[in-house]
């Protein structure tokens, strides 16, 4: 699911048949409005095929299923503005990736910035509970007690079954902090777990 690789060309064709998006249309040119549509479908192919993963690895490093939604809608929004500028070797699922980390990321920021009083307790739904399923909330609610990076580690190693590599990538990280941190964060959760019990 996650681990697919799709470059930008996969869903452009040749070279000459460059979808152009929002920043290069001229609405007066037919072949502007034709570019902008192939890229439309392009991005819209893409969502439809691997939206709920990602939204699910959002969801489970923020623990909120709206903000996961919105940090996912927001990736692809943001490969639509720059579609006409990715090079065609794009690994495009990565791109969407690294968005989903970053914007997690800042929703994570905000969250701290937001003074616990104002802050509104996200209400779990039939959905959440779906998507986490009885016999892991233990584990998702231990793995929500992790820092932030050691909570993305994990979710991207062994939730969307990313090699150390593209964590990397995705994380922004050298493939050998991705190792130490994993480890830390599977040293930590299996403490909690314990002491849980």
């Amino acid at each position: 699911m996650e681990g697919d690789v799709a470059h930008l060309s996969d869903f452009t064709g040749a070279p000459q048949a460059r979808t152009t998006g929002p920043a290069g249309l001229r609405p007066q040119e037919d072949t502007g409005c034709a570019e902008l549509r192939a890229a439309a479908h392009a991005v819209t192919a893409l969502y439809r095929s691997h939206a709920l993963g990602l939204t699910r690895l959002a969801f489970i490093v923020l623990g909120d299923r709206q903000s996961a939604e919105d940090v996912v809608q927001e990736a692809f929004c943001g490969l639509f503005r720059a579609w006409d500028r990715l090079p065609e070797d794009t690994n495009v699922l990565g791109y969407l990736r690294v968005s989903v980390v970053n914007g997690c990321r800042t929703v994570i920021r905000r969250r701290k910035r937001t003074p616990q009083s104002l802050a509104i307790p996200p209400a779990p739904s039939a959905e959440a509970a779906m998507l986490v399923g009885e016999e892991r909330r233990a584990a998702v609610a231990a793995l929500r007690r992790l820092p932030p990076r050691q909570r993305e580690a994990l979710v991207l190693r062994y939730f969307a079954d990313l090699p150390e590599q593209e964590t990397a990538e995705a994380m922004g990280i050298s493939r050998g902090t991705v190792k130490s941190t994993t480890a830390r964060a599977l040293a930590a959760l299996g403490r909690m777990l314990r002491e849980d019990q």
